[in-house]
C-alpha cells in the first residue's frame, strides 16, 4: 500500500550539504518522447513477435516497460480465433499502447485496408506503416511508401513510417503530414546495427521532427549509440524476443536508452585528432615533466 508522510515526518537535507539540482533527465515529463502531441515517458518501443511464450512476452513488457506495443493484425488473426483472443486479452492486461502494423503489405491498397481493418481492432489511429518493395531485404518500397502515408494521413491516421535512411523520402514523409518517421538502421532482423551511420547523422541533422530507429538494431550498445546522436527513441523486436534471456535483454535495452538519451543531452566532448593531457602541466616542475 502507498505511504503517504505529513511535512513533520519528510527527512530534511543537511545544512552542510547542498540540495541537488532539479535533474532533466530522460524518461520524466520534462523530457517526454511527443508524437502527434501525445507524449510518452519511455523512448523504448518494442514488438510482441517471435517470443518463446506469452509469459516471456509478458515479462519482458514489465520490465522494459515500453511507450508502445507493436502488434501486426495479419499475423496474429482475428478475435474470432482462440489463439488471437488470448493475444489481445495479453496487451489489453498489459496496459501498454497499442501501435498496429501494416506488416506484410506490398502494395498501398494493402497497406491501407490493413490499416483501417486495425483501427477498427484496435480501437486506435495510431499505424506502423510498413509497405515491402523488397522480399529479400525487406526494404520499404520508397517509391510508393509516401503516397499511402499521405492517404493515410488524410484518413485521420497518426502514422509512424518504417523507411530506410534515404534523406529525400524521409523529407517527402515530412512534406505529406508525419509528424515522425522511423528509419531503418539495417534489415529487419539481422541485429547488425547501424550500418550507415553517416546518413543517419546527416538525417537527424536535417530534420526536426522526432526520428525514432526502426529495425536492425541488435545490442544495447547499438540503441545507446543512435540515441547519443539525438535519435528520438528506437523500435525493436527481434534483438529481445531471440535473445538467450528475452527478459533480461528487454531491460538492458531500456536501460541503454536511458543512458543514451541522457547522454545526448549532457553533451559529449569534441573528439581531438590527438591526445590531451587531462592534467595541465602549466607551472609544473621541469623534473615532473619528463
Amino acid at each position: 500500500m502507498l505511504q503517504t508522510m505529513t511535512p513533520a515526518e519528510v527527512p530534511s537535507t543537511p545544512s552542510s550539504i547542498p540540495a541537488p539540482a532539479a535533474d532533466v533527465a530522460a524518461d520524466t515529463p520534462a523530457d517526454a518522447l511527443v508524437l502527434y502531441g501525445e507524449s510518452f515517458s519511455s523512448r523504448l518501443l518494442l514488438g510482441t513477435a517471435r517470443y518463446p511464450s506469452p509469459s516471456v512476452l509478458e515479462a519482458a513488457v514489465r520490465r522494459a516497460r515500453p511507450a508502445m506495443l507493436t502488434a501486426s493484425l495479419r499475423r496474429q488473426g482475428s478475435q474470432a480465433a482462440e489463439a488471437g483472443r488470448g493475444f489481445w486479452e495479453l496487451l489489453r492486461a498489459l496496459q501498454v499502447p497499442v501501435l498496429p502494423n501494416t506488416a506484410g503489405c506490398h502494395s498501398v491498397q494493402e497497406a491501407i485496408t490493413t490499416a483501417q481493418m486495425a483501427r477498427e481492432v484496435f480501437d486506435t489511429p495510431w499505424i506502423k506503416l510498413e509497405l515491402i518493395g523488397d522480399d529479400y531485404t525487406l526494404q520499404p518500397d520508397t517509391l510508393h511508401l509516401v503516397d499511402a502515408a499521405a492517404q493515410l494521413i488524410r484518413d485521420g491516421f497518426k502514422v509512424l513510417p518504417y523507411c530506410t535512411e534515404d534523406l529525400v523520402l524521409c523529407q517527402r514523409l515530412v512534406d505529406v503530414g508525419c509528424a515522425a518517421v522511423m528509419p531503418w538502421a539495417a534489415p529487419i532482423g539481422t541485429g547488425r546495427g547501424p550500418v550507415n551511420p553517416y546518413a543517419l547523422q546527416l538525417l537527424r541533422e536535417r530534420l526536426s521532427v522526432p526520428l525514432l530507429v526502426d529495425a536492425g538494431l541488435g545490442r544495447p550498445s547499438h540503441a545507446c549509440q543512435v540515441m547519443e546522436w539525438g535519435y528520438d527513441g528506437v523500435l525493436l523486436n527481434t534483438a529481445v524476443a531471440l535473445a538467450q534471456d528475452p527478459v533480461a535483454m528487454a531491460g538492458a535495452f531500456a536501460d541503454a536508452v536511458r543512458a543514451g538519451r541522457n547522454a545526448y543531452l549532457a553533451g559529449t566532448m569534441a573528439e581531438q585528432a590527438s591526445a590531451q593531457p587531462s592534467t595541465p602541466v602549466l607551472g609544473t616542475p621541469f623534473w615532473h615533466q619528463t
